[in-house]
């Protein structure tokens, strides 16, 4: 689901910018996305998540 927002705001503003652009975007939010801070957070965002499901 995050690939999909991540890529639909990458596309939008890189079909303004230019495909250049666009690669930039999308280098920018995996670099983000791939940070074992960022990974680390959204591991325990979804062991919360679990449980309240609970």
């Amino acid at each position: 689901m995050r690939f999909l927002v991540g890529a639909g705001i990458g596309y939008v503003l890189g079909a303004k910018a230019g495909r250049g652009r666009y690669e930039q975007i999308l280098r920018a939010y995996r670099r983000i996305t791939d940070h074992p801070a960022v990974q680390g957070a959204a591991g325990i965002a979804r062991a919360k998540v679990e449980e309240l499901r609970r």
